[in-house]
């Protein structure tokens, strides 16, 4: 990844709730944002930090995560570029509830605290946009519950195979997997072995290929009537 600097105001106006501001608010934002390089495996932040603010991916990617005692770690989200995280905790005054590490080579921008409660005092409109992201946001959270609560194993991972589809397409179409198969185990609430097991039989049943992190889809649409 290139270690260039981030035009901090140009950037600000891709964070959906941002992308209305006047260009004085956005300097003033600019001014209270501070940007962060990680590379792969360093750790952003542990649970149990205190918070000043939210972050915002540039390029790179993310993984919130809590462990156990005995090590077991277990996947919450894991965040792409152009998209932010930790704006509900900022409010709550308490300490991070996960561990944020970086998946791979990783540019952030950390927006203070500060600045963003003052545009809620004055703006209506910014606060309602605030809010909107952070109900998406918890949406998707409840949809991830629904999910892993009454889909089988493979009606999870089936899914998720179809979700990394650009396009829907009646012929084959490749993926390359975001991250680790460990990792995304992990947030399907599976074990490594499992999800290697549910390759091994979509691969017998002649619906992918897998060759490392790429999988070809051999059928969208029949893969997606598998899932039953």
């Amino acid at each position: 990844m290139s270690n260039r600097p981030v035009d901090i105001p140009a950037t600000l106006r891709k964070v959906s709730f941002f992308s209305e501001l006047s260009a004085e608010e956005i300097d003033r934002v600019a001014r209270f944002t501070r940007e962060r390089h990680l590379e792969k495996g360093e750790i952003l932040f542990q649970r149990g930090d205190p918070v000043h603010g939210f972050y915002y991916v540039v390029s790179g990617q993310m993984k919130l995560a809590v462990s156990s005692a005995q090590g077991n770690e277990k996947v919450v989200e894991i965040i792409s570029p152009m998209h932010s995280f930790g704006e509900a905790v900022m409010f709550l005054n308490r300490p991070y509830p996960v561990f944020a590490e970086a998946l791979t080579s990783t540019q952030l921008l950390h927006i203070g605290q500060a600045v963003v409660s003052d545009l809620i005092d004055q703006d209506p409109g910014f606060a309602r946009k605030l809010l909107a992201g952070m109900a998406i946001r918890l949406h998707g959270m409840v949809q991830d519950v629904e999910t892993y609560s009454l889909r089988s194993s493979m009606q999870r991972v089936i899914g998720y195979l179809l979700q990394q589809v650009d396009n829907e397409s009646e012929g084959a179409s490749d993926i390359a997997l975001p991250t680790s198969k460990q990792v995304i185990a992990s947030r399907l609430n599976l074990t490594p072995e499992t999800l290697s097991r549910i390759f091994h039989d979509l691969t017998e049943a002649g619906l992918i290929t897998v060759h490392g992190k790429h999988i070809s889809l051999l059928d969208p649409a029949r893969l997606a009537r598998h899932q039953g």
